[in-house]
């Protein structure tokens, strides 16, 4: 599916649904900001569990858990930008520029927004 028609079709899944490039920071942002931080622990959550439980070894079970966890996470971050007015395209798309030019650097490893 491509980012931004996912972007547009979660639309419906939002009890804020018409937020869209806010200019501050309210409850319906800050709700998905912690919502993105509380998905993305249930992720570390069961990856600890695998790791605990199961000596690391990942069942299919497993994987379809957190496909599903990541799912969520995937949906915060697209709501989240939308608030903001951004497409997921176009952070993608800056991703990669960013990761590239490390990349070239020879900076892909180490610490810090500004290697």
């Amino acid at each position: 599916m491509d980012l931004d028609a996912y972007q547009k079709a979660i639309i419906k899944f939002d009890l804020d649904k018409k937020m869209e490039s806010q200019n501050e920071v309210d409850f319906a942002f800050v709700d998905k900001i912690l919502g993105l931080t509380g998905e993305a622990g249930e992720v570390a959550d069961k990856v600890k569990k695998v790791i605990r439980d199961q000596a690391g070894k990942l069942s299919v079970s497993d994987k379809k858990a957190i496909s599903r966890e990541l799912g969520d996470v995937l949906w915060y971050v697209a709501t989240s930008a939308r608030y903001l007015g951004i497409s997921l395209e176009q952070i993608a798309s800056e991703n990669i520029e960013k990761l590239e030019s490390r990349l070239s650097r020879g900076k892909i490893s180490g610490s810090g927004d500004e290697r």
